[in-house]
């Protein structure tokens, strides 16, 4: 009873502290700037009007009840008398209904919480019933009344109350079957150790924190799981209703710029400190890109060469929930400020902190995961173009046909901007792929795989020089603000590597991967292998002040990138010509799945010549490759994998009587050790089936690059790239 008061008390003081929440006298002239410079700079030069204000209050209201359950339907009666009349209020300088949403929604969390508590207090839970709990809420209507929002949140106090009873259950018996294990092996006497090697920068999640629960809270053995949930949501109101003004001011202006685009964004003074920092970007420390995701961390990006690329275990889609410090309690950091949190994860090199994990693989939430890091550098020999060369054997009328094969994995276009290739202390990873390629040419190789899989991006100029790895000139890609601006590959250059050539990709290659991608397959050169599409980001940002320190920045989308065929690279990203899914190939990721993204559009195309008329062979290649995995029961596992994790994605409801929940969790426990498997280090580890070394964790999507591969050498004859023609107008031009 005293922990329920205590609650109470909290909730009450919260409210209050929210009504005392209002905007400083200068956030006017911040807003009026803000609505000035969107129609004029964004690539869009849209005005912002009654459309732009509508999205801007959708993008407010979803941000702060992103699951539809904290609002009546009655509040949004009211917002909506204000639908599309934000406009013009912030051309005016009033930014009051970015406060008005922000207090009604204190009240009604008030509300919410303080019928939780009770209910945790007193309910005695039947968990034999069949009843569902809808769990993806963002398409459900808002509640009509209390007494809806109460019956929600009966749901939902159920849902985490047994969530967290089977997620005990569930640990204990994965740690009674390990331990048996171990007694197995030891009674074999194999030797084995629970020790953690320095290479792997990893400590389990059972050592390394107290247990969490399957709804993402760290579980005290000594409360019970209606304990546990009072804790977390006493904590849940503390933060989400502490006083400050300029907090409520970057939710309300981030809202209004994302109605452009999801990459346009509003950046208070707070978070351009933390961008101009690099805090925001590249975590000094475990190697992350972050960025706000429905109050957690979410990982965009996991720098190669860091510790979290080094370990392995957390993904980008993967969400941050809480933060605890070598030997200390892990703290929950949902909705607080993004700098605070990465204050937390941030520390002295060689330090440990464990994070708190919601993995990409579990849409409903309920999972949770404790990975301990060792804080370090980013090692740029980690982020480094790595490679090796495959011999690949066939049996072709009774006889075995081998062929050299050269393979190149490519994390990340990196490079020195302030050097150029070849002068001391320059790196680039275009000059890198190409020494690599050469060497594996020299070794007569007959076709390379270029690998760019979860290849995020990087700078520019390095996709520009891999094209001329590949290609002798020519134009690369197209830039497009008010005009078109087609870049091309540098005059003089001589690609390194003329015989037959697949791309690997999939949802995580992004921007400069897509421009290296769609520059490849559009010249003819390589055929494109992976999942069904690339992430599809073909915009770039640029950040601006708003002409006082105090007023903060923004950040606008001012370009778009082009292929040299004049499709975007956006929203549809480039297709792969064979699709071999991965189980990323499932999962929310790619731009297509962000509110009011940018659409596809198209322009004139360059001229440019092709090396090949790849289109020919995509159609046999297709087939052998389809005839082949339906004869692999390797690829009809993964294959199996892949449709599972899809219905894990799909999945809106999950059941709240105990049997039917507990085989559930179980499969789905089995789906996440599955993608926490697929990391960068198995592209580059990996031994695929073609070599005497293989390892369990065969590169499956890789070996069939392979197999097409040689499909390609035989259909082409191994016919090299031919060298290009003297053209006696390229070379009047200067070119």
């Amino acid at each position: 009873m005293k922990n329920i008061s205590f609650v109470l008390a909290m909730a009450v003081a919260a409210l209050a502290n929210a009504a005392e929440v209002k905007p400083q006298p200068y956030y006017g002239r911040i807003a009026q700037r803000v609505a000035a410079m969107l129609p004029n700079l964004h690539v869009l030069h849209e005005p912002f009007d009654d459309e732009m204000s509508r999205r801007a209050w959708t993008n407010l209201v979803t941000y702060y009840d992103f699951d539809h359950s904290v609002f009546l339907k009655s509040d949004l009666d009211e917002f909506a008398k204000r639908e599309t009349l934000l406009d013009d209020e912030l051309k005016e300088g009033d930014v009051s209904f970015g406060f008005d949403v922000y207090r009604v929604y204190c009240e009604r969390l008030h509300e919410r919480i303080d019928f939780a508590t009770n209910l945790l207090m007193a309910a005695e839970w039947d968990f034999t019933v069949d009843e569902d709990y809808r769990f993806k809420r963002k398409d459900a209507p808002w509640p009509e009344t209390r007494e809806d929002a109460e019956a929600h949140w009966r749901k939902r106090m159920k849902n985490e109350v047994l969530a967290q009873i089977l997620s005990r259950e569930l640990d204990a018996e994965d740690d009674a079957r390990e331990k048996a294990k171990e007694a197995e092996e030891s009674a074999k006497g194999d030797a084995t150790t629970n020790a953690v090697g320095c290479a792997t920068n990893a400590v389990e999640g059972a050592e390394a924190a107290a247990p969490v629960d399957e709804d993402g809270e760290e579980i005290d053995p000594k409360l019970t799981p209606e304990q546990n949930l009072i804790k977390k949501y006493r904590q849940y109101i503390t933060v989400l209703t502490e006083p400050d003004e300029e907090a409520v001011l970057q939710h309300y202006l981030s809202a209004v710029s994302r109605a452009y685009d999801p990459h346009t964004d509003y950046m208070s003074p707070t978070t351009k400190e933390d961008f101009d920092m690099g805090m925001n970007l590249t975590l000094c420390g475990v190697g992350a890109v972050l960025s706000m995701d429905d109050g957690a961390l979410k990982i965009s990006e996991v720098m190669p060469g860091g510790p979290m690329a080094t370990d392995g275990r957390i993904k980008k889609g993967d969400k941050i929930t809480g933060v605890g410090q070598e030997g200390g309690k892990v703290e929950d950091i949902m909705w607080q400020p993004m700098k605070k949190s990465i204050k937390k994860i941030r520390g002295p090199k060689g330090t440990r902190v464990t994070l708190e994990i919601q993995p990409r693989s579990d849409p409903s939430g309920m999972t949770r995961k404790l990975i301990e890091l060792v804080r370090d550098e980013i090692k740029l020999e980690d982020q480094a173009a790595t490679g090796r060369v495959e011999t690949v054997t066939r049996e072709i009328d009774g006889a075995e046909v081998s062929r050299k094969l050269g393979y190149v994995y490519l994390p990340a276009f990196y490079g020195t901007m302030d050097k150029r290739p070849g002068e001391e202390g320059s790196r680039s990873s275009a000059e890198d792929v190409r020494r690599l390629v050469l060497a594996y040419d020299y070794e007569g190789i007959e076709g390379l795989v270029l690998d760019l899989r979860g290849n995020g991006g990087g700078a520019l100029i390095e996709a520009l020089r891999l094209a001329g790895v590949f290609v002798d000139k020519g134009p690369v890609v197209q830039t497009c603000d008010l005009r078109v601006h087609p870049l091309y590959i540098e005059r003089g250059n001589e690609a390194a590597f003329r015989k037959p050539l697949v791309v690997l990709v999939d949802r995580a290659s992004a921007s400069a991967s897509e421009i290296a991608a769609g520059h490849l397959r559009d010249t003819g050169r390589a055929i494109v292998l992976g999942d069904h599409t690339t992430h599809g980001k073909g915009t770039v940002q640029s950040v601006m002040e708003l002409g006082n320190p105090h007023f903060g920045s923004m950040k606008i989308t001012t370009s778009r990138f082009y292929r040299i065929d004049g499709r975007s690279t956006q929203l549809n990203g480039v297709a792969s010509d064979i699709c071999l899914p991965s189980l990323l190939d499932t999962l929310d990721i790619g731009e297509d799945k962000l509110t009011y993204a940018l659409p596809f559009t198209r322009i004139a195309k360059l001229g440019y010549s092709k090396a090949w008329n790849v289109d020919e062979y995509i159609a046999r290649l297709s087939a052998l490759s389809e005839a082949r995995r339906m004869n692999d029961e390797r690829f009809k596992k993964h294959m199996e994998n892949v449709a599972a994790m899809k219905a894990v994605g799909d999945r809106e409801f999950v059941s709240l009587e105990r049997g039917a929940r507990k085989a559930m969790m179980r499969a789905d426990r089995e789906i996440r050790e599955l993608d926490e498997k697929k990391d960068g280090k198995d592209k580059e580890e990996s031994r695929s089936r073609f070599r005497k070394n293989k390892t369990k964790d065969d590169d499956i999507v890789l070996d069939e690059a392979f197999e097409i591969l040689f499909d390609l050498i035989d259909m082409t004859g191994g016919e090299s790239m031919p060298l290009p023609k003297f053209d006696w107008y390229e070379a009047f031009l200067g070119y």
